[in-house]
């Protein structure tokens, strides 16, 4: 569980309207942008391309810096590999101190925020510039972390730089944009001509050639590398490249992906020394290339996370996910930011660092969708966490919750069973929990919660599973804990609308949560005994299908069952055997039905359209982060209920954006969950639809809870109750 003083800076966050506002609209303009930029382009061919040259360098880090060393020394550039952070920074430090620097301008460099580069130097007499104009204002403002890796500053208003340059002025500055980039030109025009040593990262390293790659919006980076008698590039071992061809893709996808532009401002290449003016007349700029280990070879060596290193830092990972436009990466990082950030802390850093980080991932996949380097970014996050707990164990309630309750399935329904009749001093006869008390009440604000069904669904098959005379296939239904023990009506359809198809359907009894609960706490022992128990259990049904109605429990059943019992000789098979027959209720219908409506009627959303025909009812669909981006079923879940007379289909705006659930997310951070929600709310009521379709029952959960705590009428349903509604 995240720690006092996290929750503390994610309230702070949460309660900066310019922080949220500024990262909201950025990222909703870039979404727009992105599409637009992208246009005509195979994006999914060119990350196929970025990540087989970035797979491939990491392969072999030292023979291409040994290729690179020889091509920057051939020029008369010098090379110091950095096997750590503090080497790099006293390599830095000497070089300054040997040339009698006092003044040292940077453009942006990361890699020189991951070393701690500034405060070292300033312990030491010197002083470093930030010049990129962002990181410059964040500089004025001890204490200030940047917010975006791109953007750095996205979060300030120009009413709060005004006064900051009002305060390093010390006169009165207005909050006029044009007049403070004309400020700061002036400011940062000064410290360029007087400074001894320049300081740059670089987006690309050439091994062939020698050659440094740098990209920007600002033209700072030119200048703090040509105009001081000295330039210092800090270069990580990620940046490698084998040849120049090799930085067409990630030129072609960095802007792209970054900032939506197609290319930046100003694209750099320099390499070896250039000539530069040292005062007494022309010279040749000394040249020093740190290449930062500092981790990094470590993490080639690691067969998980070797993939993160692809990551061409670009940020669109970050500019899609629903957490960091609220809390930024001044709460979501560590010094890089997001999901691919905490893994990045964690080798170069390290892992007690990443720990809170990693936690704010929600899962909803959205970065891998977008990541120009195709990182499985939510699978690494979910890796790292089970190191985290490795090294420092489950929070007191994860662990009696899933070892002492999860774990054991019989005890968790018997307790489930009681608390159904225990409820009503918080129910008041209702179906939904609107009010929970003390401690607990944070989890029923801006949500109310089911209450318990008093007759689970492992209770009412016995009257369901009555033998069919035209059936023609078996199928064990997985309900899941939430479909078992808080919406059972949703079973029961699921029964019925198979039924009608010929599917004679099973339940066994010995069937338990999927693990997933424990999968994305970081528990991996306890994922792999209910993986033992449901396979066990599954295969006892003799069924020709397993169907389930949770894409969650779907995803943990096809892919995280093989996963967790790889190379167990005595489970590995049957687990891969099961995961075979595995499908997610809405797509069996689809196939049973033949795939009707294959010529799915595309509706877009825009203005809230008019009442619906007499006898019609408006439906929209909020597609579930598993359903969609793991199992790929969006266009089947509309193709079926297009299929149904009497529903009209009209989309909502972002109708595959999170609802803020994430299962035990919305328990761990219900302050980052809710305004998740409250987006996914205003954007189903301006739909004008009278039913929201959803085919996860976590999402049914959170969707109906909010829209209750709304007052709103409009009902949400799962595909199956629609289903079995429309042909009753």
């Amino acid at each position: 569980m995240a720690g006092k003083e996290f929750k503390q800076r994610i309230r702070r966050a949460l309660d900066n309207a310019s922080l949220r506002g500024a990262l909201e609209r950025f990222a909703d303009a870039y979404i727009v942008s992105r599409e637009q930029v992208y246009a005509g382009r195979d994006f999914e061919s060119l990350r196929q391309r970025i990540a087989a040259i970035k797979a491939d360098a990491a392969g072999r880090y030292e023979e291409l810096a040994d290729q690179f060393t020889r091509a920057v020394e051939a020029r008369g550039g010098k090379v110091f590999r950095a096997k750590d952070a503090a080497a790099a920074r006293e390599y830095i430090y000497q070089v300054a101190k040997e040339h009698g620097v006092t003044d040292i301008v940077k453009s942006k460099s990361f890699a020189s925020e991951e070393i701690h580069l500034n405060a070292y130097l300033q312990e030491r007499g010197i002083n470093p510039h930030e010049t990129d104009l962002a990181e410059w204002i964040l500089q004025l403002m001890p204490g200030e972390r940047p917010s975006h890796m791109v953007m750095p500053a996205i979060h300030l208003p120009k009413e709060e730089v005004a006064r900051v340059f009002s305060r390093y002025l010390n006169e009165p500055v207005e909050p006029d944009i044009k007049n403070m980039v004309r400020i700061a030109r002036r400011e940062l025009r000064k410290k360029f001509l007087t400074a001894g040593m320049g300081i740059s990262g670089a987006n690309i390293a050439v091994a062939e050639t020698g050659t440094i790659v740098i990209c920007t919006n600002e033209g700072n980076a030119r200048l703090a590398t040509t105009v001081p008698p000295v330039h210092v590039a800090i270069v990580g071992y990620e940046k490698l490249v084998p040849g120049i061809k090799d930085i067409v893709p990630i030129l072609e996808a960095l802007p792209r992906s970054g900032t939506a532009q197609p290319i930046t401002s100003y694209v750099t290449m320099i390499t070896g020394p250039v000539p530069a003016w040292k005062g007494d007349g022309e010279g040749i700029k000394e040249l020093h290339v740190v290449l930062l280990d500092n981790g990094r070879t470590r993490m080639a060596a690691d067969p998980v996370f070797k993939e993160a290193l692809q990551c061409i830092r670009c940020a669109s990972c970050t500019n899609v996910c629903p957490v960091f436009q609220l809390v930024s990466g001044q709460v979501y990082g560590y010094v890089y930011s997001g999901g691919i950030g905490s893994i990045l802390t964690a080798f170069f850093n390290s892992l007690e660092d990443a720990a809170d980080p990693q936690s704010l991932c929600i899962g909803c996949r959205r970065c891998a969708e977008v990541c120009p380097a195709k990182i499985n970014i939510p699978d690494l996050v979910l890796k790292l966490r089970e190191r985290v707990v490795r090294k420092q164990g489950l929070s007191g309630g994860y662990r009696i919750a899933l070892h002492g309750v999860v774990a054991k399935p019989r005890l968790m329904h018997t307790l489930l069973r009681a608390a159904a009749h225990l409820q009503g001093p918080v129910t008041h006869g209702r179906p939904l929990i609107r009010h929970l008390p003390l401690f607990f009440s944070n989890l029923t604000e801006g949500r109310s919660l089911p209450a318990i069904a008093r007759v689970p669904l492992r209770d009412r098959v016995k009257d369901l599973e009555r033998p069919l005379s035209n059936s023609h296939l078996r199928a064990a239904f997985y309900s899941g804990c939430v479909i078992d023990f808080a919406y059972p009506e949703i079973g029961e359809a699921v029964y019925r609308v198979l039924g009608r198809e010929g599917v004679q359907v099973v339940f066994p009894q010995e069937q338990a949560c999927c693990g997933a609960p424990a999968a994305y706490a970081g528990d991996r022992e306890t994922a792999v005994k209910l993986a033992k128990q449901n396979i066990a259990a599954l295969e006892g049904a003799s069924a020709e299908v397993i169907v389930t109605a949770c894409p969650t429990c779907a995803v943990a059943l096809k892919k995280d069952f093989p996963e967790l019992l790889a190379g167990d000789p005595a489970w590995e098979g049957r687990a891969q055997a099961l995961a075979a027959k595995v499908k997610d209720f809405t797509e069996l219908v689809n196939e049973l039905t033949g795939g009707q409506q294959e010529q799915l009627q595309e509706s877009k959303p825009g203005k809230p359209p008019g009442p619906a025909a007499v006898g019609t009812v408006k439906v929209t669909y909020h597609d579930s982060c598993h359903f969609k981006r793991h199992l790929g079923l969006e266009r089947v879940a509309r193709r079926v209920l297009q299929g149904q007379p009497g529903l009209e289909l009209v989309e909502m705006k972002e109708s595959d954006r999170c609802c803020g659930f994430g299962g035990s997310y919305s328990i761990k951070y219900p302050e980052i969950s809710r305004p998740i929600l409250e987006r996914k709310l205003k954007n189903i009521v301006a739909s004008g639809a009278e039913v929201v379709a959803v085919d996860c029952p976590g999402c049914v959960l959170q969707l109906r809870g909010g829209l209750d705590q709304m007052g709103s009428d409009v009902q949400v349903k799962h595909t199956a109750e629609i289903l079995a509604t429309a042909k009753d």
